[in-house]
């Protein structure tokens, strides 16, 4: 490091994403970045003073350590609600552009971890390697999936978490439940630091989008190196959970640690250790070096008109051709609007792709809303999933199940996979059910969802 990080302040910046101020730091120099996606509520300044102070110098020994607030907390601009992952998503790429990093990994700590998978996902270019500590693809109980928490609980959990803001022997009790501490000073030193990191609304905020939070279909699609860190003694994220992530992405590995859901003091060196032996080895084999990925994860849109060839029939030839001009300019201009990606059209249909699915559903909706004036009718439809990218366009199986998903859509309808659904947690996007289908020549049964309007 050029200067010691535990006496000097490092330099707070801000990175504008949209019109969002979002407080950043960067210290350490390293030969490659890495960018911390945090838990819960942080502060880029006071967390210097707290007992995760040492882990920060370690991890600035020996890269770049790009840390940043999300928006609603610690020095970043307050916001109204809580942002989607995909706004944490565009957040971390402005923060990196901010800091001139074109290439890093991605250390994502408990609740931080869901981001970083999708990231990693979406963004395969910008990701040389994953490092997941106590992370979850996913919040509330399943029947496949039995670690997550049932309504009670989770209601506990938030009332628990909001008691940081009430008396102080009820905010010790919070942060002890929460971090696994049981050092009285440092539990102290922990309520201080959260509650200048945010409040009560933000907690809210925080506890409605975590909710719904739920990355699984994600985990296949991480191709870039991925190292799990998970205590055996974490009682908020039981172990399984690491394994069964790590059984799910291609060639994850797994460091079980004798630690509780977050580590300090020693058992933090030794992690540090960890990470720091997993990048310098991504790193000597390359692993930042540019290259064009062949495979993203992506949002698949499909539109079409209804009932096109009897209006066509109807028209003729010329005023027919003159209105599907029409739609295909309010189809493209809601395109730009939404950074969505023309790949193709056909007759009367468009297909397009999309990094974010909330911004691609979105689209889709505006796009079904603007053709009445037209006098047109459309329905669309849309699934996210790995995709190959053949000459930059995107293909495979997720493509033909989004075209599938859309011919099954009604006149005026959105209609999205499961998949879609369960990545637009905190979007305030609702759904209606449609059951479950079988879509022609794709395996398997798929659980449809129309957007309500």
């Amino acid at each position: 490091m050029t200067r010691d990080t535990a006496r000097v302040q490092p330099e707070t910046r801000y990175a504008r994403s949209g019109d969002i101020s979002i407080a950043y730091q960067v210290t350490g120099d390293g030969p490659f970045d890495v960018v911390f996606i945090p838990p819960f509520l942080t502060h880029v300044e006071l967390v210097w003073t707290t007992s995760f102070a040492p882990t920060l110098r370690a991890l600035s020994s020996f890269c770049r350590l790009i840390r940043f607030d999300k928006r609603g907390t610690g020095m970043s601009d307050r916001v109204g609600g809580a942002p989607t992952l995909e706004t944490r998503m565009d957040d971390a790429r402005a923060v990196m552009d901010a800091a001139g990093s074109r290439r890093a990994a991605f250390f994502g700590s408990s609740e931080g971890g869901a981001m970083s998978l999708l990231f990693a996902a979406t963004y395969p270019e910008r990701t040389a390697a994953l490092v997941l500590r106590s992370a979850y693809p996913r919040t509330m109980w399943a029947p496949d999936y039995p670690w997550g928490r049932t309504e009670e609980e989770y209601r506990r959990e938030m009332e628990r978490d909001l008691g940081l803001f009430g008396p102080r022997d009820q905010a010790l009790a919070a942060v002890r439940s929460r971090m696994q501490l049981v050092d009285d000073q440092e539990a102290r030193q922990w309520v201080d630091y959260l509650r200048w990191s945010g409040s009560p609304g933000a907690v809210e905020a925080l506890a409605s989008m975590n909710r719904e939070i739920d990355v699984r279909h994600v985990l296949p699609a991480i191709r870039v190196p991925t190292l799990l860190l998970h205590g055996s003694e974490d009682t908020i994220v039981p172990i399984d959970v690491a394994r069964y992530i790590v059984d799910r992405i291609p060639g994850a590995r797994l460091v079980e640690t004798p630690t509780g859901h977050l580590a300090t003091g020693r058992a933090a060196v030794e992690m540090n250790q960890e990470i720091k032996r997993f990048l310098s080895e991504v790193w000597e084999s390359g692993g930042w070096e540019e290259g064009e990925p062949d495979r993203v994860l992506a949002t698949i849109l499909f539109t079409d008109i209804v009932g096109s060839s009897e209006r066509a029939v109807e028209l003729g030839d010329r005023a027919w051709r003159e209105l599907l001009e029409r739609h295909n300019e309010l189809v493209r201009r809601q395109l730009v609007r939404f950074r969505g990606r023309e790949v193709d059209t056909a007759g009367d249909g468009f297909f397009a792709s999309f990094d974010g699915p909330a911004r691609a559903i979105r689209c889709a909706g505006a796009i079904v809303e603007s053709m009445p004036k037209l006098g047109l009718e459309v329905r669309a439809g849309l699934h996210t999933g790995e995709c190959e990218l053949l000459d930059g366009k995107v293909a495979g199986i997720a493509v033909h199940t989004g075209a599938r998903i859309a011919s099954n859509a009604q006149s005026g309808e959105v209609l999205v996979s499961s998949t879609v659904k369960d990545l637009v947690a905190g979007s305030g996007l609702a759904f209606e059910d449609r059951g479950a289908h079988e879509l022609k020549g794709i395996p398997g049964e798929w659980r449809l969802y129309a957007v309500e309007r």
